[in-house]
């Protein structure tokens, strides 16, 4: 089983899309988490996500997805898995909040929220590395090639 979880290739498209989705996502679990980037902080965001209603290990279920989800993929570390909790976590967003707001950003700030195209290009990307694997230069490829045969 882990071992499937783990396949991959040795394609370099995969690890260009998945290091940007883990860099992006990274960077909103560190708002997050550290409250770096103008964001609230572990104790800020949890009261936020209470204010809206969730429960807490909902709360820290979606804050740890996108915090320890962006390093793995990063890293190319399950990649597979993080990318499914990723587009779990982007799902529901869209669902409970962003879909009231329309498909495009806020640009003229009429609106409570943002849109749900970021979501839905992140979703795509976390779609691909869910289907195909971490790619090149992961930890995925290491793991599921762990004795490679010599070249003759």
């Amino acid at each position: 089983m882990f071992q499937r979880v783990a396949n991959t290739t040795n394609d370099f498209t995969l690890t260009i899309l998945r290091v940007v989705l883990g860099v992006v996502v990274f960077a909103h679990g560190a708002q997050k988490v550290l409250g770096w980037f103008g964001g609230r902080g572990f104790s800020g965001t949890m009261g936020f996500y209470s204010h809206l209603g969730f429960s807490a290990p909902l709360a820290l279920l979606a804050i740890a997805v996108e915090f320890f989800g962006g390093l793995a993929l990063i890293a190319g570390f399950l990649g597979r898995i993080a990318a499914l909790g990723i587009i779990c976590k982007l799902i529901a967003v869209i669902w409970h909040l962003a879909w009231q707001n329309g498909f495009f950003m806020n640009w003229t700030g009429e609106k409570t929220g943002e849109g749900f195209e970021y979501h839905l290009l992140a979703i795509a990307l976390g779609l691909a590395i869910l289907l195909k694997g971490s790619g090149a230069i992961s930890v995925d490829k290491l793991l599921s090639n762990p004795n490679p045969s010599p070249k003759s």
